[in-house]
C-alpha cells in the first residue's frame, strides 16, 4: 500500500466510497473540490495495486481538524486507517498544531478504539451531528511522541 495526495483524478473513487462508506452523509463533488483547493487542507489518498482504498483529511491550523477517514469495507482491519490517521498527525506535529479534534459516530465503536489508540480522548456531543445520530466530539494534544502510531514504546 501507498499513500499519496489525493488528487482531482481520485474523486470517482473516492465518491464512491463515500456512498459506501456514509450513505446519505457523503459529501458532493464540489465539496471535495473545495477542500482540496484550500491551502490549509491536506488529504491523502491510501492506494493499493492502483486502487485507492481508503483516504482522509485534516484543516490544519492551531487547533486541527480532522475532516474525513475512510477506508474501503473490503479493506478494514488491515491497518490502513491507522496509516492515514498517522499521516494527518505528522502532518499536524509539522504545522505546528497544538490539539487534533474530530467527531465521530457514536456507535462507531471501531473508529473510537482506532482514535482512542492515537490519544484522542472524549470531550463532548454534537446532539444529532449526523442527522440520525449524535457525534462523540474527541481531541487529541499533541505533545512529542503522542498520537504517532508508527512510534514504538
Amino acid at each position: 500500500m501507498t499513500l499519496r495526495p489525493l488528487r482531482t483524478e481520485d474523486l470517482d473513487r473516492v465518491l464512491e466510497l463515500e456512498v459506501e462508506l456514509f450513505g446519505r452523509g457523503a459529501w458532493s463533488r464540489e465539496a471535495y473540490l473545495a477542500e482540496l483547493a484550500h491551502p490549509g487542507r491536506y488529504y491523502v489518498a491510501a492506494e493499493r495495486a492502483g486502487v485507492v482504498v481508503g483516504y482522509a483529511g485534516i484543516a490544519l491550523a492551531e487547533d486541527a481538524e480532522v475532516m474525513t477517514v475512510g477506508v474501503a469495507d473490503a479493506h478494514r482491519g488491515q491497518g490502513i486507517g491507522t496509516e492515514l490517521l498517522a499521516d494527518l498527525l505528522a502532518r499536524a506535529r509539522a504545522a505546528r498544531a497544538r490539539h487534533v479534534f474530530l467527531e465521530v459516530r457514536v456507535g462507531n465503536a471501531a473508529a473510537q478504539r482506532l482514535y482512542e489508540r492515537a490519544g484522542f480522548v472524549p470531550v463532548g456531543t454534537r446532539r444529532r451531528y449526523y442527522g440520525d445520530e449524535d457525534a462523540l466530539v474527541m481531541r487529541l494534544t499533541l505533545r512529542r511522541g503522542q498520537g504517532d502510531l508508527t512510534a514504538g514504546p
